[in-house]
């Protein structure tokens, strides 16, 4: 199935690092975030895993949970969690699905022929306490993602959830935010007492609203 933007995912069940999972029951009522890599001891998906594990603390108070998946077997991932910890300093403990069967790269569509036939192309999905997807975005094999930018998605993508407002080109958290279309400016005014900046009436700023 070819995944879009405010659809459901699909739930599933793998093996993994961690042991066997229920996608949906390991999310629980958080938010997701699911990439996917071609093939075990691959020296971009090293940094990656390795990243993402350091970024551990940044994840847990978005009330975010990585995961990972390969179509390597599982006794390969564990020898590969090893070199990842030892070669990047930290401490992998977030599942990496093995994906042998392809099960979940065809639920998620991450097997492009054009690409590869049989692996699994780059795919990054973030996914909502709702099971929506709410992003998607595809890498090269050779650009490491920038997962700083993720947690910068998260925080643009929660903020929209939570106080309808969206966030300008360059954003980054702290900064001012816009307020939605739908809201209208009087209602705007009400909504958020730090203040509204009207530039245009389809553009009009407010200082980010859950921060003090």
């Amino acid at each position: 199935m070819s995944l879009r933007l405010g659809d459901t995912v699909p739930n599933f069940k793998a093996s993994t690092t961690a042991g066997d999972i229920d996608f949906y029951e390991y999310l629980g009522d958080g938010w997701g975030v699911l990439f996917s890599h071609p093939a075990d001891y691959t020296p971009v998906c090293t940094t990656e895993l390795g990243r993402t594990a350091l970024l551990k603390e940044e994840f847990r108070k978005r009330n975010v949970k990585a995961l990972a998946v390969s179509v390597d077997p599982l006794d390969k991932h564990l020898g590969w969690v090893k070199d990842i910890n030892e070669t990047q300093n930290c401490t992998v403990d977030f599942p990496i699905i093995a994906d042998e069967d392809r099960k979940v790269a065809e639920l998620y569509d991450m097997i492009h022929p054009n690409a590869s036939a049989t692996a699994t192309v780059r795919s990054l999905f973030i996914i909502g306490p709702d099971k929506k997807l709410k992003l998607s975005i595809t890498y090269p094999a050779s650009t490491g993602r920038n997962f700083h930018e993720v947690l910068r998605v998260i925080d643009s993508l929660q903020l929209t959830a939570d106080y309808s407002v969206a966030t300008p080109a360059n954003w980054n958290a702290g900064e001012d935010v816009i307020v939605v279309p739908a809201v209208s400016t009087e209602d705007a005014i009400k909504k958020f007492p730090k203040g509204v900046k009207v530039i245009k009436p389809y553009l009009r700023y407010t200082p980010q609203p859950n921060i003090d």
